[in-house]
């Protein structure tokens, strides 16, 4: 135990004297946290929509009103003529257009079924699929108005009862916010790009300076060795918990319902498997370049897209989904996801912690059985 504290003691010391590391290890993390944060918000908000009304009654106005109302419609102008919609989205000033064909009005007070239009730009295709959406919504609960209208003047000569008033709830994001889907999510891709990246640069690093061959000489075990180095760099990943959540927390608005203690353990287990996986690559490559270029290209950015992070994996095709069952970050991604947005428990989370416990206990010893007290 004395000559694993030593181990850990100089690893402490050589991060210290790194002048270039502390950086890295704890101002890289806020400002990717902070970019990544913004970025990753897929809200569409203030779509920039041409309006062409043909009908120009007080209906198609009501109609206009509670699409500016919703939030999400900015419009930018008008045309009196459909044909002139197709400069305003090629040129970039409209994302979408809502032509509203003349007797909407007449349309709307008989009870018989008004027609509308809404013309998208697909070149980006993702905000065009959320645009059509709040678009419909606003139609479609216009269209509840109206059929509640119709049928209330039915009822009340007919005397008939009332009919389904539906009252739908989203729990947990109430106000489906995408920010509060992806911030734990780069929470978590943080973790793995410090952790990793560290741990495979470990045992490289000696052989570069050249003090590998002062530890071929010293009674040092390669297990002491191995988890000597890795200490110190599973202190900064928890480190690096504390500092993001914080700011998940109290700078995005993110809420944490389930328990921190929890999170803090099972992402231990996490880091077991990020921090083996780093050490897998440091007894394979000879450098710190080819190891820092193995563990982004080989490892990071393959289990970034096949984690469900970023991609739904249920929309991947049904070989990808089966290698998406190898990766440890889709198991931590919904322990993340799980406790801070639904607050979710071990009795919940207990499967997912011994899958990440199994892989993290297997890749340490992998990399154990490769790991040789040795230059070559």
């Amino acid at each position: 135990m004395r000559v694993l504290l030593r181990v850990i003691v100089k690893e402490l010391l050589q991060l210290r004297r790194d002048r270039r590391m502390i950086p890295i290890v704890l101002g890289a993390p806020i400002i990717q946290l902070i970019a990544f944060g913004y970025a990753a918000n897929t809200d569409v908000t203030d779509i920039r929509t041409l309006l062409v009304d043909l009908d120009r009654t007080a209906e198609s106005r009501e109609l206009v009103d509670s699409f500016a109302g919703s939030g999400y419609f900015d419009f930018v102008g008008s045309e009196e003529n459909v044909s002139r919609i197709d400069p305003w989205l090629v040129e970039g000033r409209a994302a979408i257009a809502l032509v509203i064909g003349s007797g909407y009005g007449a349309a709307v007070a008989s009870g018989r079924t008004p027609r509308l239009q809404l013309i998208a730009d697909g070149s980006d295709s993702s905000s065009a699929i959320v645009g059509l959406g709040h678009a419909v919504g606003i139609i479609a609960s216009k269209n509840g108005d109206l059929v509640r209208t119709y049928l209330q003047r039915i009822t009340q000569k007919a005397g008939a009862g009332a009919g389904i008033d539906l009252v739908p709830r989203v729990w947990y994001n109430a106000d489906l916010r995408s920010r509060w889907f992806y911030v734990p999510a780069v929470l978590a891709m943080i973790l793995m790009v410090v952790t990793m990246i560290l741990s495979s640069m470990g045992v490289v690093r000696e052989k570069e300076l050249g003090t590998m061959e002062q530890l071929i000489v010293t009674p040092i075990r390669p297990w002491q060795l191995i988890v000597g180095k890795l200490f110190p760099f599973a202190a900064i990943g928890l480190l690096d918990l504390h500092l993001v959540t914080a700011l998940t927390v109290w700078f995005f608005g993110v809420p944490l319902r389930g328990s921190f203690p929890l999170l803090v353990g099972l992402t231990m287990l996490f880091l077991l498997t990020t921090l083996g996986l780093g050490l897998l690559v440091s007894t394979v490559v000879r450098t710190q370049q080819q190891a820092m270029l193995a563990s982004v290209f080989f490892l990071m950015i393959p289990m970034i897209y096949l984690s469900g992070l970023i991609f739904p994996i249920e929309n991947m095709p049904r070989a990808i989904q089966y290698v998406t069952y190898l990766i440890p970050l889709r198991y931590y991604a919904r322990i993340i996801r799980a406790i801070f947005l639904r607050g979710a428990g071990i009795e919940t989370l207990w499967p997912e912690a011994v899958i990440l416990a199994l892989v993290g206990i297997g890749v340490i010893a992998i990399a154990s059985l490769r790991f040789r007290k040795r230059l070559d």
